[in-house]
């Protein structure tokens, strides 16, 4: 009798539901534990690799090279010592053979569905990253002239608006004056947003959440005031919850996210930009009067903006220029902020240092005498001012 298919594949090795998506933003979403992961990325980044392995799957099988060599890539060390193995450069057709929601074995770098090898590739361990992060290194130079080329290819291209702000749209959400916390769903934003709810909850600072950042926020407890971005990543709760909505759309006015927006009944404010939804966050935020901005998951250093792996990440680059003094990182918000005492709280520490000392004086003799004369006093001082308010008895009144 043929096997069904949702029986697994016999066999030793790692057995699992594949789940299939040549976006691992999008595979992310709906990857389960157990289950392996099938995807076509090409240096997987920090942030692709954090996400997967908070998933938990059984395996990752990449149809594409995880470490090119172009730069040294963060992400394939991540998902190794998270103990999850890696099978790497198996083929572009590779997800082409694999089905969705099929039962899948792997063993020795291959892959097996139906009983056939649908896939074979390199396993990798960590000796074998870091001999091709080695390699990785070498190519840093080339990848750094070419960011360089594309940042002045963007200063071209948006230089009224990244020197005088042109293009900016109107918002009705008030920010002049505030600050400001960006939240984009990258490097440790769960960990900074945890890190940063005191300063928060004083500072009250506008919160704008670049499309999943906003979903971070209210996984976070908080309710976002402004979502940006192309609307790829953010939930419909999010976009639900109040927050006004900025479209980030093409320099030539098309906005692949705007009707999605639409068909939630909601009217959204579009912002043509060549940059990435981060950069047009922090314009939006520096033009409309923010006194600090605070970035949370954003990229800060060059092997992070290379991480990122598109050459748009030049526009970020001359982004965090063009804000300058405003931008903190959120790293260093919470190693130099200090949460203010106020007075109330000082009130109620000294009344409870007083408590402390008469109690302490309560169980002492010395303390007791005390505390018999400080009543006597009070009687003393109590009757002398009701003696104004009582009227003497007639007895007194006859002889005087």
């Amino acid at each position: 009798m043929a096997r069904r298919p949702e029986e697994p594949p016999k066999g030793p090795g790692v057995h699992g539901v594949a789940r299939v998506d040549r976006r691992t933003k999008n595979l992310t979403r709906r990857l389960r534990p157990g289950d392996v992961a099938v995807i076509d990325h090409v240096d997987i980044d920090k942030v692709a690799a954090e996400a997967l392995v908070a998933a938990r799957p059984a395996a990752v099988v990449n149809a594409a090279r995880s470490i090119s060599g172009r730069y040294p890539n963060l992400g394939p060390a991540i998902i190794v010592q998270a103990g999850i193995p890696l099978v790497d450069d198996v083929g572009a057709d590779l997800l082409d053979q694999v089905t969705d929601g099929r039962q899948v074995r792997l063993a020795e770098g291959e892959l097996w569905c139906d009983e056939r090898v649908v896939g074979k590739g390199i396993q990798q361990d960590l000796a074998s990253i870091t001999a091709a992060m080695e390699v990785a290194r070498a190519g840093l130079a080339v990848q750094l002239e070419s960011f360089v080329a594309n940042t002045m290819e963007y200063m071209l291209k948006d230089r009224d608006l990244l020197l005088d702000g042109v293009g900016v749209p109107e918002i009705t959400t008030r920010i002049e004056g505030r600050q400001a916390l960006i939240v984009v769903r990258g490097y440790h934003y769960r960990e900074d947003l945890a890190t940063l709810r005191p300063y928060i909850r004083e500072y009250r600072p506008v919160l704008i959440g670049v499309d999943g950042g906003a979903d971070g926020l209210l996984d976070a407890g908080h309710r976002p005031d402004l979502i940006v971005g192309d609307m790829d990543s953010v939930s419909d709760r999010a976009l639900r919850s109040g927050a006004e909505i900025v479209v980030h759309a093409y320099p030539d006015g098309r906005a692949p996210g705007l009707q999605r927006v639409k068909d939630l009944g909601l009217e959204p404010v579009v912002f043509p930009a060549t940059g990435t939804s981060e950069d047009i966050a922090m314009l939006l935020a520096d033009d409309r009067g923010a006194e600090l901005i605070v970035a949370v998951g954003t990229h800060a250093t060059l092997v992070e903006f290379l991480d990122k792996g598109r050459p748009g990440m030049g526009s970020t680059f001359l982004t965090r220029l063009r804000v300058g003094g405003k931008l903190v990182d959120a790293k260093g918000v919470s190693q130099l902020y200090r949460q203010r005492i106020t007075n109330v709280q000082l009130t109620v520490l000294a009344l409870a240092g007083l408590l402390a000392v008469a109690a302490a004086l309560w169980v002492t003799p010395g303390g007791q005498v005390f505390y018999g004369l400080v009543g006597a006093r009070v009687d003393a001082i109590w009757s002398w001012i009701s003696s104004f308010f009582v009227s003497p008895p007639p007895e007194a009144m006859i002889f005087r």
